[in-house]
């Protein structure tokens, strides 16, 4: 089986390299090669006896998505993305890489033709929901995005949908709760702070929390990310229907919630690291995103995620911490 993965670089492309590497096969199905794709060259995952071929490019430029298919992958797992808060402030950029990108990846696909159909797991998010909201979001609430990322991601929904129906490529779109905790440093996304009030103190470094401690959201761990990455390569096109995207399950807390689990695992000097700072335009985008997912069909489809935000703390701890922290 032949992978492509777009955004390989990133910190869900990464780990979704690291787990096929280590895996080495899909669907039961075995790996033989990787290629890996992004603006600046993903590294080569270590310890994958298959082929691997990394290359930097911009998927919305003029035939590069041609040339990240030329050998015909049997399953892409589109990544490539704008995050949230670059793409609200930098409008052109969302619209090329969010959008452009996307559909140039369908078109590149649908030029092969010659009955190639390869499987595309596209990487959505619950920013295609906007307010007012129910207490509970259903698999069928309307998609009534409030910022320009959700409406990049509620379009490559549509976008993938209508290919997927014409036979051109089968898939599924997987709406991503907020991940948290994500390692590394800080990346422009307005849920960025989620993870930054837990990972900061943890490295002994302090946190800016730009929102009141009463906001709720849903998360999931890098962990069950990749999990509903692998999960959805290998659902039988059958078991989706015409409503090929999913909203994915996760923990649903509030920032208190989340700050008194740090507290529990790490203790009061760790969760003191935390400095209330309020910022406008990251809490305007927050409010106009949903904040419990249902997530039922995705549930009923064998999707999972953590029980508790202690547990997603815990998950990053040994995952990205090698066990230990700073108190």
């Amino acid at each position: 089986m032949h992978i492509l993965i777009t955004g390989a670089a990133g910190m869900i492309g990464r780990k979704l390299t690291e787990r096929l590497a280590k895996d080495g096969a899909l669907d039961g199905k075995p790996v033989d090669k990787l290629t890996l794709l992004d603006v600046a060259a993903p590294a080569t995952p270590a310890g994958f006896a298959g082929k691997v071929e990394t290359a930097a490019a911009d998927l919305a430029a003029p035939g590069e998505a041609a040339k990240a298919i030329t050998g015909r992958p049997d399953v892409i797992f589109h990544l490539a993305g704008v995050v949230s808060g670059e793409a609200e402030l930098d409008f052109d950029k969302g619209y090329h890489v969010n959008l452009d990108g996307t559909r140039a990846l369908l078109e590149a696909v649908r030029a092969i033709g010659d009955g190639y159909r390869p499987r595309i797991i596209y990487t959505s998010s619950i920013a295609v929901f906007g307010a007012p909201f129910p207490p509970s979001i259903p698999d069928d609430f309307h998609l009534t995005p409030l910022t320009s990322y959700g409406t990049q991601k509620a379009i490559g929904e549509a976008l993938l949908a209508d290919y997927i129906r014409r036979g051109i490529c089968t898939g599924v779109g997987i709406r991503l709760p907020t991940i948290v905790v994500r390692p590394g440093l800080p990346n422009k996304a307005a849920s960025g702070f989620f993870s930054g009030i837990i990972r900061e103190p943890l490295a002994g470094v302090e946190a800016v929390l730009p929102v009141p401690e009463t906001v709720v959201h849903t998360h999931a761990s890098p962990r069950s990310a990749i999990g509903f990455l692998v999960h959805a390569a290998g659902l039988a096109p059958d078991a989706l229907g015409p409503r090929i995207n999913l909203s994915m399950p996760g923990v649903c807390c509030t920032v208190a919630e989340q700050m008194a689990a740090l507290r529990r695992i790490a203790g009061e000097r760790v969760a003191a690291r935390i400095r209330r700072e309020h910022d406008p335009l990251v809490a305007r985008i927050v409010e106009g995103w949903p904040q419990r997912i249902e997530a039922k069909r995705a549930r009923e489809l064998g999707f999972k995620a953590e029980s508790s935000f202690d547990e997603i703390i815990r998950i990053h701890i040994d995952d990205d911490r090698g066990g230990a922290f700073v108190n």
